[in-house]
């Protein structure tokens, strides 16, 4: 009976969920060209192609969609095994800004629970601005937020964010009247920026909805309510990005940067897992 190598195994299940083997080396903290191999010779081993490798994306294949639950019971099995003489439940206090998690949220939150099931994740989405006074203060030990002007450049830079101005397929605009925009209320940085950008650009505007939290925006922009400064990655399926038809400014990007007071490895390892897991997000 042949015996898997488990990190080779680990490695097709990181490359599956993130159909990248860049990103699946950034977790595993080592190169592309290594988990390639990896999984070249797990292939082998099987007899069985597990992966369909494109100039873009990695995509499963048939067999890899059937090998791959067997793969995730073996690799929890493992790290279970390892965990026995572990320390015990950790938790983790985490802020991330409601402008860069959306409804990857629960793929999110999957990938750093299999990459370590002893810690407990304890979330806070809220401003920016707000996670980073929580911060300061020592309430949360990781914050994941915008950075908006240059008067803080600490922390780490993990991927830049691209704004544009959505709203719904159906939205309606009268030539000669204000745009009408969804927002939040001030202070948030996004509504700061996304005025700005129309009274530069002499466009007029007008708040048809004001509410808290970009969910709430999401929901008024798909209501055909008015159009919104959001994220791609946030912003809700189904809008689009009016920009164009509407004759908007262009919106900057803002980096997305990470601050952590946590330092031990175990730690560090959930953090690589959840910011390798936001960057493999980008791209709509």
């Amino acid at each position: 009976m042949k015996s898997l190598d488990i990190e080779a195994v680990q490695a097709f299940v990181l490359t599956a969920d993130l159909q990248s083997f860049t990103r699946a080396a950034e977790v595993l903290d080592t190169t592309q060209s290594a988990v390639s191999v990896k999984i070249k010779r797990l292939e082998e081993a099987l007899g069985r192609k597990l992966l369909e490798r494109t100039p873009r994306r990695v995509r499963l294949s048939s067999d890899g969609s059937v090998f791959l639950d067997g793969a995730r019971m073996l690799v929890a099995a493992h790290q279970g095994a390892m965990e026995v003489f572990a320390p015990k439940q950790r938790r983790m206090l985490l802020g991330i800004s409601h402008h860069i998690v959306g409804a990857e949220l629960p793929q999110l939150l999957r990938h750093v629970g299999r990459a370590d099931a002893g810690l407990t994740l304890d979330i806070r989405v809220a401003a920016s601005r707000e996670l980073l006074a929580a911060f300061d203060d020592g309430d949360i030990d990781v914050a994941i937020v915008l950075r908006h002007d240059s008067r803080r450049l600490d922390g780490k830079v993990i991927l830049q964010e691209r704004f544009g101005w959505f709203g719904a397929p159906d939205f309606e605009h009268r030539a000669g009247e204000p745009i009408r925009i969804a927002t939040q209320p001030q202070p948030c940085s996004v509504r700061a920026m996304a005025l700005r950008s129309l009274d530069a650009s002499g466009i007029a505007w007008t708040e048809a909805f004001v509410g808290g939290g970009v969910n709430t925006i999401g929901a008024a922009v798909s209501a055909g309510l008015g159009v919104a400064a959001l994220g791609r990655r946030v912003a809700p399926r189904g809008t689009v990005d009016m920009a164009a038809r509407l004759g908007l400014p262009a919106l900057p990007d803002r980096d997305v940067v990470l601050y952590t007071h946590l330092r031990d490895q175990q730690s560090r390892a959930a953090i690589q897992s959840l910011t390798t897991a936001l960057r493999s997000t980008v791209g709509r």
